[in-house]
């Protein structure tokens, strides 16, 4: 019978089904970090139980660090306490840290992929709900709970009902300008921020298929704000060149044995969705929210809804969340004033978005009332980034290189942006409150936030494509 790459990963994990309820689930691969594993780690003690695979477990600091003066005590208390707290969890437990310091540190979406720890084929889970970002590798990646954690800490298995599944297909060839970042923006204009609620999601076609490990990420990273339990693309020639050579990647027969499986995990020709939605890639242009919520978006050269757009039942939460970000119904997005500009995040961290605004910005001077932090999202991507000259041209151009962390992604740490001010974001949400108290949010790609930082407003970078 013909099966979905979800399909064929999930019925290997199975250990049970509860009749009419749940599967039990085995999983691979656990990443924990500093804020949602304590409470954990408190239930299994309280139980006066161990890790029961210690082995499988991945630790790292990242949501609450500090960004700047890493080597110094963290000032914040509760961070400070998280922080402690895992690297006492974790020697107690005999679990892998990756803490402050370490050369492996960094955003536990970013160290997983980069390492070789994540692979095709794989349940792979952490207390974060942009874990569907390992999905890119063909593995069936998402989310969970505090209590669920403690429960893969227990059992290395977890209880799961089997989603719908969708499938999302992206052909053709992409516009000049446009990167994965437009792309997931968007499909989330067009399905909602709730049009995948219940599924499990395969992207796939041409468009995909051409995209690196690293943009395949930002687009699985992002499933989850279409309410997807998890984003998937199919392993190709592309992910096995990625992991091959990486720290810990199978070598020799293993790698081999491997390899063999990895080749099978593909949707077959003949296999069914629950839904499918096409898209046609050269549709897309540069993308950017107006709004608080990540599927509230629209091209740069686009306006904002105005009222007779939006269902009449739509129309109290939108106008809630125009009011919040200070925007009239039906105005035009491109030159809106910013203030910061954030690159970073499990969205768009990695070596290859650093190259991309580098690129770009080589040669040109920030806005003179523009603040600019670039946040690696790894000590390896920072350490990369100094070898290649990228650090020099981010200083001459008057960006801030700060040290790897989630940072200005969420209101959680010391990098907030301050009321009322506007920030062009990398990241993947923007809620109100997110980047700290009354912020306002407008999420692009890297190409799109570097433009920003150059002129101190939102513009068009196809305009600026064949000057660079």
């Amino acid at each position: 019978m013909a099966k979905t790459l979800f399909e064929k990963i999930w019925e290997k994990h199975v250990v049970k089904t509860i009749e009419d309820g749940p599967s039990v689930l085995y999983i691979d691969k656990h990443f924990i970090h500093e804020v949602t594993s304590p409470q954990a780690f408190n239930g299994l003690n309280k139980r006066g139980i161990k890790v029961f695979r210690p082995q499988q477990v991945v630790a790292t600091a990242d949501h609450n660090v500090p960004t700047l003066n890493q080597h110094l005590p963290i000032k914040e208390e509760l961070s400070r306490l998280q922080v402690e707290a895992l690297k006492k969890n974790c020697a107690e437990h005999g679990i892998e840290l990756y803490g402050l310091g370490h050369p492996f540190q960094g955003i536990v979406h970013v160290i997983g992929p980069e390492l070789g720890i994540t692979q095709p084929g794989m349940t792979i889970v952490c207390g974060d709900s942009h874990t569907s970002t390992h999905g890119a590798f063909g593995s069936i990646a998402f989310g969970i709970g505090t209590s669920e954690v403690e429960m893969v800490m227990a059992t290395q298995c977890l209880m799961q009902s089997r989603p719908k599944l969708m499938r999302i297909n992206v052909e053709g060839k992409l516009n000049d300008g446009v990167v994965s970042k437009d792309i997931v923006l968007y499909i989330l204009s067009k399905i909602s921020a709730s049009g995948a609620t219940g599924f499990a999601v395969e992207f796939a076609g041409s468009a995909i298929r051409s995209l690196s490990m690293e943009a395949r990420m930002t687009i699985c990273n992002m499933s989850i704000e279409m309410g997807a339990r998890c984003g998937m693309i199919a392993p190709d020639v592309i992910t096995f060149d990625y992991i091959k050579g990486r720290k810990f990647a199978p070598e020799g027969k293993e790698w081999e044995e491997k390899l063999a499986y990895w080749k099978t995990l593909y949707t077959d020709a003949d296999a069914v969705f629950d839904k499918e939605v096409n898209i046609n890639a050269a549709d897309i242009e540069p993308m950017i929210t107006y709004g608080t919520n990540p599927g509230m978006g629209v091209g740069v050269t686009g306006h904002v809804p105005s009222l007779t757009e939006i269902d009449e039942k739509e129309k109290p939460s939108f106008e809630k969340s125009l009011a919040y970000m200070g925007l009239q119904p039906g105005t035009g997005i491109k030159g809106q004033k910013v203030d910061y500009v954030f690159i970073g995040s499990c969205t768009n961290s990695r070596i290859e978005d650093l190259r991309m605004v580098a690129s770009f910005v080589k040669g040109k001077r920030k806005a003179s009332d523009v603040e600019v932090w670039i946040v690696p999202g790894s000590k390896q991507v920072e350490k990369q980034a100094i070898e290649e000259g990228i650090d020099k041209i981010f200083e001459e151009a008057g960006f801030q290189l700060r040290q790897p962390g989630c940072s200005a992604c969420l209101g959680m740490n010391e990098d907030k942006i301050p009321a009322g001010k506007y920030c062009i974001s990398t990241s993947n949400r923007n809620f109100e409150g997110r980047q700290g108290q009354n912020a306002r949010t407008f999420l692009a790609s890297p190409l799109t936030a570097a433009l920003a930082a150059i002129t101190g407003e939102v513009g068009d970078v196809r305009e600026y494509w064949n000057k660079n």
